[in-house]
């Protein structure tokens, strides 16, 4: 008897498996999300360490990070294809903890910037690699969803970097940036540990045709859902695709559509980080009249939960595409809202849009993006577009400070310009629609 995975997963259906699966993913992915938003929330107190100004802190600190996710999700990303998906994340997790506690005891400048670095390594080749693994343990009815859900995550962290950010700052701690960086890192060590929990993805281990585990596999994810093990024998494939898309991400079947999510990848990436990394510099310090403070930003944290959740119910009621493009305008709409505001409640309302529709961006993208590419090139195409998406923040904290040099509303314009041009790239160049399709 042959089956396919998707079969398997359908028949297996949405169980204890998953939701154990959400829960491991979904703290290591808050833990992800709490290290890049330390970027901006740790910045003034970094700069006040080494005697620095904000923007310099941010420029040396968080170029430094993002340079190290670049690298890193193009490596791991690649890699995960090569030696498997669980491999990887027990390693970038395990780096992800080290590094990251380590930089809250660094000694010097010097020290900080070369652990965020490698700490940067770790989160870049998690974030891919996470999305990849947990596409494959879901059936595709429910997987857009899911995968929306795990992205949820990132408010979580956020919200939680926020409140250590804001508790730092009433207790007047010396240097708050160690107790930012010290909570970033505490999520990534019990992760570590629960991971081990993980098996092989069941479509890895068959595009290698290591047969009994992907039947040991399968079968354990049936019977922890409460259902039958497949027949004794079984033999387990994916779904049948072009064997000439295998060969690259550039492949003729595949370019157009690569080339439009990398944009998309670009510049969601470059006006999120231009936002969400100079945005907390600003309102903890001049503020927009009463929009000011640790206060408002735990509002905008919040303002992500429900950008969630309509996300996670578009990409399976509307689809995939078509909740990424209305995201897409939405976030423009908010940047755009921003620049005519003429009072500070306009500044507010237009914030909170930005926040509340930028995550609902990043809900859509990830649930999209691992299901454009088979399972030989999911995780080089998830690494690619993630790497791709780091490139946004290495330049955003020197490129864009240029701009915010010259006004913020100018830079929050220039946002809504390039969140415009991310619609238009896929609208243009992504004709596909992936919604309740097998990902094989």
């Amino acid at each position: 008897m042959t089956i396919t995975i998707d079969e398997a997963l359908t028949r297996g259906g949405i169980g204890r498996f998953q939701w154990r699966l959400l829960g491991i993913f979904g703290l290591v992915w808050a833990a992800d999300a709490m290290q890049v938003i330390s970027v901006g929330f740790s910045a003034p107190s970094i700069a006040a360490s080494f005697g620095l100004s904000v923007p310099q802190a941010i420029q040396y600190t968080g170029t430094l990070f993002f340079l190290g996710m670049f690298v890193g999700a193009y490596l791991f990303g690649r890699l995960a294809d090569r030696i498997g998906r669980r491999r990887v994340l027990l390693i970038t997790v395990a780096a992800d903890a080290i590094f990251g506690l380590a930089a809250a005891f660094a000694p010097s400048l010097g020290a900080l910037m070369a652990l965020r670095f490698i700490t940067g390594m770790a989160v870049g080749g998690t974030l891919p690699v996470d999305y990849a693994m947990m596409a494959e343990f879901l059936p595709p009815k429910n997987r857009g969803r899911w995968l929306v859900w795990l992205e949820g995550f990132w408010a979580v962290g956020t919200i939680v970097i926020a409140l250590t950010a804001w508790l730092a700052s009433v207790n007047g701690a010396a240097e708050a940036w160690r107790w930012i960086f010290a909570v970033a890192a505490f999520p990534a060590l019990i992760g570590f540990w629960l991971r081990l929990w993980l098996p092989e993805s069941p479509m890895f281990l068959v595009r290698h045709d290591r047969q009994d585990e992907v039947r040991h596999v399968m079968n354990r994810v049936l019977t922890t859902n409460g259902k039958a093990p497949l027949p004794e024998g079984s033999r387990i494939t994916t779904a049948s695709h072009d064997p000439a898309s295998e060969t690259s991400i550039f492949a003729p079947a595949l370019r157009a559509r690569t080339l439009g999510i990398l944009i998309v990848w670009f510049l969601v990436s470059l006006s999120y980080y231009g936002v969400f990394i100079w945005l907390p510099g600003q309102l903890a310090g001049e503020g927009f009249g009463f929009v000011r403070g640790y206060g408002f930003l735990l509002i905008l944290a919040l303002a992500q939960v429900p950008g969630y959740a309509l996300a996670a119910w578009g990409v399976e009621n509307l689809g995939r595409r078509v909740t990424l493009m209305g995201f897409l305008l939405a976030s423009a709409a908010g940047c755009f809202l921003f620049t005519i505001a003429t009072s500070a409640t306009m500044i507010a309302a237009a914030l909170i849009l930005m926040s509340f529709a930028l995550l609902g961006t990043w809900g859509a993208l990830y649930a999209f993006t691992p299901e454009l590419y088979p399972t030989a090139l999911r995780g080089t195409g998830m690494g690619t577009a993630s790497a791709i998406a780091r490139l946004g923040g290495i330049l955003a904290p020197s490129l864009l400070g240029a701009i915010i040099a010259k006004g913020f509303g100018l830079a929050i314009g220039t946002f809504a310009l390039l969140l415009v041009l991310a619609a238009i790239a896929l609208a243009v160049l992504v004709r596909t629609e992936t919604r309740d399709r097998a990902i094989g």
